[in-house]
Protein backbone atom coordinates (compact mmCIF):
# COMPACT_ATOMS: atom_id res chain seq x y z
CA UNK A 1 0.00 0.00 0.00
CA UNK A 2 1.60 3.32 -0.96
CA UNK A 3 0.63 5.47 1.50
CA UNK A 4 1.59 2.35 4.43
CA UNK A 5 4.46 3.98 6.68
CA UNK A 6 4.16 1.26 9.16
CA UNK A 7 3.55 -2.84 9.07
CA UNK A 8 3.70 -5.09 11.93
CA UNK A 9 2.51 -8.56 10.87
CA UNK A 10 2.32 -10.94 14.71
CA UNK A 11 5.37 -9.21 16.12
CA UNK A 12 6.13 -10.29 19.53
CA UNK A 13 8.87 -9.66 21.85
CA UNK A 14 9.95 -11.49 25.02
CA UNK A 15 12.62 -11.30 27.11
CA UNK A 16 14.38 -13.40 29.72
CA UNK A 17 14.40 -12.35 33.33
CA UNK A 18 16.70 -15.11 35.61
CA UNK A 19 15.00 -18.01 34.55
CA UNK A 20 11.56 -16.91 33.11
CA UNK A 21 10.15 -15.27 30.22
CA UNK A 22 8.31 -11.63 30.02
CA UNK A 23 5.86 -11.92 27.13
CA UNK A 24 6.67 -8.02 26.65
CA UNK A 25 4.35 -7.95 23.03
CA UNK A 26 2.23 -11.19 21.70
CA UNK A 27 0.97 -10.96 18.33
CA UNK A 28 1.15 -7.49 17.33
CA UNK A 29 -0.87 -6.63 13.76
CA UNK A 30 -0.41 -2.78 13.07
CA UNK A 31 -1.01 -0.67 9.79
CA UNK A 32 0.15 3.05 10.32
CA UNK A 33 -0.83 5.08 7.27
CA UNK A 34 1.40 8.60 6.14
CA UNK A 35 -0.03 11.84 8.00
CA UNK A 36 -1.63 9.63 10.63
CA UNK A 37 -1.55 11.41 14.19
CA UNK A 38 -1.55 8.12 16.64
CA UNK A 39 -1.35 7.74 20.29
CA UNK A 40 -0.09 4.83 21.56
CA UNK A 41 -1.69 4.28 25.67
CA UNK A 42 -1.47 1.79 28.11
CA UNK A 43 -0.50 1.21 31.97
CA UNK A 44 3.09 0.11 33.16
CA UNK A 45 3.52 -3.26 31.90
CA UNK A 46 1.26 -3.36 28.98
CA UNK A 47 4.28 -3.24 26.68
CA UNK A 48 3.84 0.24 25.15
CA UNK A 49 7.22 1.28 25.41
CA UNK A 50 8.82 -2.17 23.71
CA UNK A 51 6.97 -1.44 20.72
CA UNK A 52 7.68 2.20 20.88
CA UNK A 53 11.07 0.71 21.14
CA UNK A 54 10.19 -1.55 18.11
CA UNK A 55 8.54 1.37 16.27
CA UNK A 56 11.72 3.42 16.71
CA UNK A 57 14.39 0.60 15.37
CA UNK A 58 15.73 1.00 18.62
CA UNK A 59 15.03 -3.19 19.38
CA UNK A 60 14.31 -5.91 17.20
CA UNK A 61 11.18 -8.51 17.43
CA UNK A 62 11.35 -12.32 18.73
CA UNK A 63 9.16 -12.80 16.03
CA UNK A 64 6.83 -11.26 13.35
CA UNK A 65 7.48 -8.70 10.84
CA UNK A 66 8.34 -4.85 10.61
CA UNK A 67 7.84 -2.91 7.31
CA UNK A 68 8.69 0.70 7.40
CA UNK A 69 8.11 2.53 4.32
CA UNK A 70 7.94 -1.15 2.03
CA UNK A 71 11.19 -2.34 4.02
CA UNK A 72 11.57 -5.07 6.08
CA UNK A 73 13.48 -3.80 9.19
CA UNK A 74 12.80 -6.53 11.45
CA UNK A 75 16.05 -8.62 9.82
CA UNK A 76 18.62 -5.94 9.63
CA UNK A 77 21.73 -5.47 11.85
CA UNK A 78 22.72 -2.50 14.24
CA UNK A 79 24.53 -0.41 11.66
CA UNK A 80 21.62 -0.58 9.21
CA UNK A 81 19.25 0.20 12.50
CA UNK A 82 20.91 2.80 13.53
CA UNK A 83 21.11 4.26 9.26
CA UNK A 84 17.42 3.47 9.25
CA UNK A 85 16.73 6.06 12.50
CA UNK A 86 18.83 8.42 11.29
CA UNK A 87 17.03 8.85 8.15
CA UNK A 88 13.78 7.51 9.01
CA UNK A 89 12.63 8.61 12.42
CA UNK A 90 12.35 11.75 14.54
CA UNK A 91 12.70 11.39 18.00
CA UNK A 92 11.24 13.39 20.59
CA UNK A 93 12.07 12.45 24.50
CA UNK A 94 10.30 13.21 27.74
CA UNK A 95 14.30 14.44 28.80
CA UNK A 96 15.04 16.01 26.03
CA UNK A 97 18.18 14.59 25.17
CA UNK A 98 20.06 17.67 24.28
CA UNK A 99 23.78 18.32 24.06
CA UNK A 100 24.51 20.26 27.45
CA UNK A 101 27.42 22.30 26.24
CA UNK A 102 26.00 22.45 22.21
CA UNK A 103 23.91 25.46 21.09
CA UNK A 104 20.38 24.96 19.83
CA UNK A 105 21.79 25.11 16.75
CA UNK A 106 24.59 22.41 16.93
CA UNK A 107 21.75 19.90 18.78
CA UNK A 108 19.39 20.05 15.87
CA UNK A 109 22.49 19.54 13.12
CA UNK A 110 23.87 16.82 14.78
CA UNK A 111 21.42 14.37 12.90
CA UNK A 112 22.89 16.05 9.59
CA UNK A 113 26.42 15.66 10.61
CA UNK A 114 25.42 11.47 10.81
CA UNK A 115 24.27 11.76 7.18
CA UNK A 116 27.28 13.23 5.76
CA UNK A 117 25.41 16.57 4.97
CA UNK A 118 27.88 19.41 4.33
CA UNK A 119 28.29 22.06 7.02
CA UNK A 120 26.66 25.25 5.22
CA UNK A 121 23.84 22.59 4.47
CA UNK A 122 23.47 21.68 7.88
CA UNK A 123 23.64 25.26 9.24
CA UNK A 124 21.04 26.27 6.56
CA UNK A 125 18.58 23.35 7.52
CA UNK A 126 18.74 23.84 10.78
CA UNK A 127 18.07 27.32 10.75
CA UNK A 128 14.98 26.87 8.78
CA UNK A 129 13.83 24.44 11.07
CA UNK A 130 14.51 25.81 14.23
CA UNK A 131 12.42 29.18 12.52
CA UNK A 132 9.51 26.76 12.26
CA UNK A 133 9.48 25.95 15.98
CA UNK A 134 10.05 29.73 16.58
CA UNK A 135 13.12 29.86 18.11
CA UNK A 136 15.42 32.44 15.48
CA UNK A 137 16.03 34.36 18.72
CA UNK A 138 17.39 31.55 20.60
CA UNK A 139 19.87 29.49 18.23
CA UNK A 140 23.06 30.59 20.00
CA UNK A 141 21.70 29.78 23.09
CA UNK A 142 22.88 26.55 25.19
CA UNK A 143 19.94 23.99 26.66
CA UNK A 144 20.43 25.41 30.21
CA UNK A 145 20.06 28.94 28.77
CA UNK A 146 16.40 27.55 27.57
CA UNK A 147 13.50 27.05 29.38
CA UNK A 148 12.04 23.77 29.33
CA UNK A 149 8.91 24.77 26.61
CA UNK A 150 12.45 25.95 24.33
CA UNK A 151 14.08 23.02 25.04
CA UNK A 152 11.54 20.80 23.87
CA UNK A 153 11.28 22.80 21.00
CA UNK A 154 14.85 22.46 20.29
CA UNK A 155 14.24 18.67 20.20
CA UNK A 156 11.49 18.74 17.89
CA UNK A 157 13.14 20.83 15.52
CA UNK A 158 16.16 18.26 15.54
CA UNK A 159 13.77 15.32 15.16
CA UNK A 160 12.27 17.46 12.21
CA UNK A 161 15.76 18.34 10.32
CA UNK A 162 16.14 14.61 8.73
CA UNK A 163 12.24 15.25 7.20
CA UNK A 164 11.61 11.27 8.97
CA UNK A 165 8.74 9.45 7.75
CA UNK A 166 7.73 9.22 11.52
CA UNK A 167 8.00 11.42 14.48
CA UNK A 168 8.13 9.16 17.37
CA UNK A 169 7.33 11.15 20.92
CA UNK A 170 7.58 9.48 23.99
CA UNK A 171 5.77 11.50 27.01
CA UNK A 172 6.50 14.76 25.05
CA UNK A 173 4.65 16.64 27.72
CA UNK A 174 5.71 14.69 30.89
CA UNK A 175 8.55 16.99 32.13
CA UNK A 176 6.68 20.37 31.22
CA UNK A 177 4.05 22.80 33.51
CA UNK A 178 0.86 22.57 32.01
CA UNK A 179 0.91 26.02 30.27
CA UNK A 180 3.69 24.80 28.56
CA UNK A 181 2.66 21.10 27.57
CA UNK A 182 0.09 23.39 25.34
CA UNK A 183 2.08 24.79 23.71
CA UNK A 184 4.57 22.05 22.55
CA UNK A 185 0.63 20.10 21.63
CA UNK A 186 -0.23 23.28 19.57
CA UNK A 187 3.19 22.48 17.22
CA UNK A 188 2.66 19.17 17.15
CA UNK A 189 -0.75 19.65 15.77
CA UNK A 190 0.86 22.39 13.24
CA UNK A 191 2.90 19.88 12.33
CA UNK A 192 0.95 16.96 11.72
CA UNK A 193 -1.29 19.98 9.14
CA UNK A 194 2.22 19.87 7.07
CA UNK A 195 1.62 16.59 6.50
CA UNK A 196 4.03 14.77 8.90
CA UNK A 197 3.17 11.28 10.43
CA UNK A 198 3.17 11.34 14.24
CA UNK A 199 3.37 8.93 16.98
CA UNK A 200 2.76 9.96 20.54
CA UNK A 201 3.42 7.46 23.56
CA UNK A 202 1.75 8.83 26.34
CA UNK A 203 -0.13 7.31 29.88
CA UNK A 204 -2.21 11.07 29.61
CA UNK A 205 -6.13 11.01 28.11
CA UNK A 206 -5.24 15.21 28.17
CA UNK A 207 -2.55 14.20 25.41
CA UNK A 208 -4.09 11.45 23.55
CA UNK A 209 -7.19 13.11 22.68
CA UNK A 210 -4.81 15.62 20.30
CA UNK A 211 -4.38 12.25 18.31
CA UNK A 212 -6.94 11.13 15.31
CA UNK A 213 -6.67 7.50 16.51
CA UNK A 214 -6.19 6.35 19.75
CA UNK A 215 -4.46 2.34 20.32
CA UNK A 216 -4.12 0.82 23.57
CA UNK A 217 -2.34 -1.62 24.80
CA UNK A 218 -2.91 -4.08 27.89
CA UNK A 219 -0.73 -6.95 28.44
CA UNK A 220 1.51 -7.19 25.43
CA UNK A 221 -2.08 -7.13 23.07
CA UNK A 222 -3.54 -4.36 21.25
CA UNK A 223 -6.74 -3.95 23.62
CA UNK A 224 -8.59 -1.03 21.64
CA UNK A 225 -7.52 0.40 18.20
CA UNK A 226 -10.14 3.34 17.72
CA UNK A 227 -10.51 6.70 15.92
CA UNK A 228 -10.78 9.62 18.42
CA UNK A 229 -14.16 11.39 17.39
CA UNK A 230 -13.29 14.34 19.60
CA UNK A 231 -10.05 15.98 18.97
CA UNK A 232 -8.57 18.25 21.44
CA UNK A 233 -7.53 21.25 19.12
CA UNK A 234 -5.49 24.32 20.15
CA UNK A 235 -5.75 27.30 18.80
CA UNK A 236 -2.05 29.32 19.36
CA UNK A 237 -2.08 33.05 19.26
CA UNK A 238 0.61 33.01 16.74
CA UNK A 239 1.01 30.86 13.96
CA UNK A 240 4.10 29.04 13.07
CA UNK A 241 5.08 29.93 9.24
Amino acid sequence: MENQVIKLEKISRHFRVGSETVRALRTIDLEINRNEYVALMGPSGSGKSTLMNLLGCLDTPTSGRYELNGQDVSILGDNELAEIRNKEIGFIFQTFNLLPRSTALENVMLPLVYAGVGKAKRIEVAEKVLADVQLTDRMKHKPNELSGGQRQRVAIARALVNQPSILLADEPTGNLDSKTSVEIMGLLEEIHHKGNTIIVVTHEEEIAKHAHRIIRLRDGLIESDEVNTEIATISLKSKMK
